[in-house]
């Protein structure tokens, strides 16, 4: 029985360090040699796919500064992964040690913070409409009887219906399963509009065909502070990760890393999306912050 009992315990203090370790992303790494970064595949200039596993956009390259922090932190070279999430499974990626930060195009709430943490905000979105030039539609309130697009998983129609030009517009959700998905729902004549982060509507119409068959349209239907996630109750990790991007904004080459991707022409295509930095985001590196959406919606 004594036996057993040992046993039990030693396997109970193991199964304690796991996760006390899976908590502890510079342990973590630094025991496997490996971390891994979150990407998506159509999240406009934030987080694309190149194709054959590599990845890029502004949010990647800030990543990849953190990681080289972490290289530090660690006291050893790290083996990068990159796992494609989808908006509907980043978070419990996240949250059970698949990935160790999320490089994609989080929206960082209330919400979402009971589950994770999110670094200093790096991009404030404002959420837009895309439709094609030809639809005749400029406004909220010409989606009435219309089908608008989104993406499984995201909060933008959620606001769009909550938006006080929204009220007695009538129209029919229909979902993709990730942006690209979506903006093909656009594309193919399925959805008359595409409800969704501005920077994503703009990446996705950059790479189209005829990107001049589409326009961004009608009001602002919210802002959004957009960050880097990581995992809740890991001080030390984001710490790292947040003192990264504060030195970052004070140098001002977070400037130089937003006109890289949003500015310049990007590969692979080398098209501009053409979004020079909003005053919301210059504020954002002002004063660096982790403010969760609800903050900005009471301005």
């Amino acid at each position: 029985m004594k036996k057993h009992l040992l046993a039990f315990a030693v396997a109970a203090l193991a199964a304690g360090g796991a996760f006390a370790q899976a908590n502890d992303t510079i342990a973590k790494v630094k025991a496997s040699g490996v971390v891994t970064m979150g990407v998506r595949d159509s999240s406009g200039a934030l987080s694309y796919t190149l194709g054959d596993g590599k990845y890029a956009g502004y949010h990647v390259e800030i990543c990849q500064r953190i990681l080289a922090n972490l290289e530090k932190a660690a006291g050893k070279k790290l083996e990068v992964k990159y796992q494609p999430v989808t908006s509907q499974n980043r978070i419990p990626l996240v949250q059970n040690g698949t990935v160790d930060i999320e490089c994609g195009s989080t929206t960082n709430n209330a919400t979402r913070q009971k589950d994770v943490a999110f670094a200093l905000t790096t991009y404030v979105e404002e959420v837009r409409i895309a439709v094609k030039a030809s639809s005749g539609i400029d406004s909220l309130a010409k989606l009435n009887g219309k089908n608008v697009a989104t993406t499984t998983g995201t909060t933008s129609v959620q606001l769009l219906r909550k938006h006080e030009r929204a009220a007695g517009v009538d129209f029919k959700e229909i979902f993709g399963k990730d942006h690209s998905d979506s903006f093909l729902l656009l594309e193919s004549g399925r959805a008359d509009a595409f409800v969704m982060d501005g920077q994503i509507l703009a990446g996705n119409i950059a790479t189209a065909k005829n990107p001049a068959d589409y326009r961004i349209v009608g009001e602002t239907i919210s802002v959004e502070p957009i960050a880097i996630m990581l995992r809740k109750d890991d001080p030390a990790f984001k710490k790292l990760a947040d003192d990264t991007i504060r030195d970052m904004m004070k140098s001002g080459e977070i400037q130089k890393i937003y006109d890289k991707w949003f500015v310049n022409p990007i590969p692979p295509k080398n098209t501009k999306v053409g979004l020079p930095v909003s005053a919301a985001t210059k504020a954002a590196w002002a004063t660096p912050n982790d403010k969760p959406l609800e903050d900005y919606l009471k301005k």
